[in-house]
C-alpha cells in the first residue's frame, strides 16, 4: 500500500515543474502534445522535469544548482537533523525523497560506468550519509507518532513520504493503545 503511494509521488514529481537554464539557443520543440521552447542561452525556464531530464541528457540545458540535490547539500541536511533537540523535526524540502533517489540512482550509474574506485567510494559515502539521514528522521516520526497529537505545525515539516509512515504508525499505534489499556482491563 505504502509503495503505490511513494510510487505515486514520485509520479507526480516527474510531473512536476522544475527551473532550468539553456545551455545554448534552441528552437521550439514539439513532444507528443507538448512544446517546449524556443530557448536563448542563458535565460532561465520552467518545464516538467521528465523534459527537463530528458533535455539536460543531450546537454541542452542543466538544472539550476540550488535546486540539484548534492554530497554537500546532504551533509548540510544530517548536520541538521543531528542538531535538533530531541523531540524536534528539521523541514526538508517537498522534494526531498524523489531528488534523493534520483542522485543516488545517478551516482550508481557513474560509477558503474567508471569503473574507477573513487566514484564508488563517493558512491558508498553518499549511500551512507542518506542512510543516516532517513534513520534519524525515522526515529524522530516514530516518535512523533506515538506521542500526543501533533500540531500543524509539526506536520508540516514532514514530507508526504514522511506523512504516510506517521499516519500508519499513529493508526497502528493507537489501536495497540485501546486493545492494551480498554479491552485488556474488561477481561
Amino acid at each position: 500500500m505504502a509503495t503505490n503511494k511513494i510510487k505515486t509521488l514520485d509520479f507526480c514529481y516527474e510531473n512536476s515543474m522544475v527551473k532550468i537554464v539553456a545551455n545554448r539557443n534552441c528552437p521550439e520543440i514539439k513532444l507528443a502534445g507538448l512544446t517546449v521552447g524556443p530557448f536563448d542561452e542563458g535565460n532561465e525556464y520552467e518545464v516538467y522535469f521528465w523534459a527537463a531530464k530528458e533535455l539536460a541528457s543531450v546537454g541542452m540545458v542543466h538544472f539550476r544548482e540550488d535546486d540539484v540535490l548534492d554530497a554537500p547539500k546532504l551533509f548540510k541536511t544530517q548536520w541538521k537533523e543531528g542538531v535538533q533537540i530531541p523531540g524536534q523535526i528539521s523541514e526538508l524540502p517537498s522534494d526531498f525523497y524523489p531528488k534523493l533517489r534520483r542522485f543516488l540512482q545517478d551516482l550508481k550509474e557513474q560509477a558503474s560506468q567508471s569503473q574507477q574506485s573513487e566514484k564508488f567510494q563517493e558512491c558508498d559515502r553518499v549511500k551512507h550519509l542518506a542512510r543516516d539521514i532517513v534513520n534519524s528522521r525515522l526515529k524522530k516520526i516514530i516518535a512523533l507518532s506515538s506521542a500526543p497529537a501533533q500540531s500543524d505545525q509539526v506536520l508540516k515539516k514532514l514530507t508526504n513520504e514522511e506523512k504516510l509512515v506517521y499516519d500508519q504508525l499513529v493508526k497502528i499505534i493507537s489501536e495497540w493503545k485501546t486493545k492494551i489499556l480498554e479491552n485488556g482491563a474488561d477481561k
